[in-house]
């Protein structure tokens, strides 16, 4: 029989309240999750009594929403809760197993029983192609669905607009070391949903190392502390070798091709261009063991040197492009030294940004003025034609003049681009270009 002919959708719903324990395995983290929308932590900005979403909660009328955060913030948590407290079938699928097909039989259902009041959460819904998006805009816009998609990027760059424009956006923030400690302490004494019946205990310091491990990633906490506890013996004390011991084996938190990439990339430049090393060596580690292509940073580097250093120590740019040699070269782990080193150059040399602004002056200036054609003085005279244009006919070589500067302009209505700073070896190119122009003018008042 065809899922849309049944009286009944056979999805996880939402767990009610007195549900029995389930018979097979089931984590930490699932067991502790809150039932009510008082129990969520860490979530004040958009969970307080003044904000928007209780009172959409409150009211039961509300269009679909997207939950977007970092994995272990309480997406799925929050929207379970939504669930019970709107009495709404709770649909659940996963945009990576999902198909338009299962999709197809979820939306006739909803629109058979627009009574149960559906609400469709969507996990991973960056996952969905625009097609599968795109599936669900009538059912959304008719109401007869109430969307809830969760991800862990940016719904701008993955949520189509039209889907967008027609839903809440909540951004759900890592949760804090002090509320993740607080949670784990309970899970500690709860012998119903928690870890109670196996008697562990564990001082204040060692549920604070375990919370700030986490990174704000509460799951990962709570399925932690479950590893560790169960195994001990019943009644163990949990100390701080335990939690060292667990944590060798961890992964740092770093998604190589996604929002995590950019966001490091982007503090590690920062860091450099605000001169603190200690930070651009603290995110450089953080890419590396996440494993970040080290080529990629040592790009980064090239760039940096002449964008934000410059003229200012110009030995930073062949430092830079000698650290994407040694990195092509020889790869990684050793390459991380190099990448260091040059960190730390990069993040203490004097910085000056002139001549990335006088390439932003001129190209400005030629969109908004157009370009100049090339003086006949400088244009190229090889060949007989060019010879009788009067090519190159007026053109003053430096070489024969004192100080290699003939006077000559070089443009057919010069203009000020590059503007020095006064920083690190650029003040003596600045004094260098000020001895120039003044003897530039001169040479030129002497022949008018």
């Amino acid at each position: 029989m065809p899922l849309h002919e049944q009286d009944e959708f056979e999805f996880s719903e939402a767990p009610e309240k007195n549900a029995s324990p389930a018979s097979h395995y089931v984590p930490l983290a699932i067991k502790m999750r809150p039932k009510a929308l008082s129990d969520i932590v860490g979530q004040e900005h958009i969970l307080g009594p003044k904000c928007l979403l209780p009172k959409l909660i409150k009211s039961g009328v509300f269009s679909s929403m997207i939950f977007y955060g970092v994995p272990g913030c309480g997406k799925t948590t929050l929207a379970e809760v939504i669930a019970c407290e709107t009495k709404s079938k709770f649909i659940k699928i996963n945009a990576v197993l999902s198909n338009v097909s299962e999709l197809r039989e979820i939306l006739i259902f909803a629109r058979k029983h627009v009574e149960q009041n559906v609400l469709l959460f969507i996990d991973e819904i960056h996952r969905f192609n625009k097609a599968q998006q795109d599936l669900l805009l009538p059912d959304v816009e008719s109401a007869n669905i109430r969307l809830i998609g969760a991800t862990t990027h940016n719904p701008g760059f993955y949520v189509i607009s039209p889907l967008l424009s027609r839903s809440h956006l909540f951004k759900l923030n890592p949760v804090s070391s002090g509320a993740i400690a607080e949670i784990l302490t309970c899970a500690l004494r709860d012998s119903e949903r928690g870890l109670g019946a196996m008697k562990c205990r564990a001082g204040e310091e060692v549920v604070a190392s375990i919370a700030t491990m986490a990174n704000g990633d509460l799951r990962w906490a709570l399925n932690a502390l479950e590893t560790i506890a169960v195994s001990l013996p019943v009644g163990s004390q949990i100390v701080a070798e335990d939690v060292e011991n667990f944590s060798m084996e961890r992964a740092l938190r770093y998604d190589a091709d996604e929002d995590e990439h950019y966001d490091t990339i982007s503090a590690y430049i920062k860091s450099m261009r605000g001169c603190d090393p200690d930070a651009a060596i603290f995110w450089l580690v953080k890419m590396l063991d996440g494993g970040e292509d080290p080529r990629f940073i040592a790009r980064r580097m090239v760039i940096f040197a002449s964008e934000d250093v410059a003229l200012a120590d110009s030995r930073a740019l062949s430092l830079a492009v000698a650290c994407f040699e040694a990195c092509e070269k020889i790869g990684m782990p050793e390459c991380a030294i190099n990448l260091a080193h040059v960190t730390v150059f990069l993040a203490t040399a004097p910085k000056s940004n002139s001549t990335y602004l006088a390439l932003c002056n001129c190209r400005s200036h030629v969109a908004k003025n157009g370009s100049q054609n090339v003086p006949l003085w400088l244009r190229d005279s090889h060949g007989s034609a060019n010879k009788r244009e009067g090519n190159q006919k007026d053109y003053l070589y430096g070489h024969n003049f004192a100080d290699n500067i003939s006077g000559q302009y070089h443009m057919e209505h010069p203009e000020k681009f590059w503007h020095g700073k006064d920083s690190g070896a650029e003040k003596q190119i600045i004094e260098r270009a000020k001895l120039v122009e003044k003897l530039r003018k001169k040479l030129n008042k002497s022949t008018e």
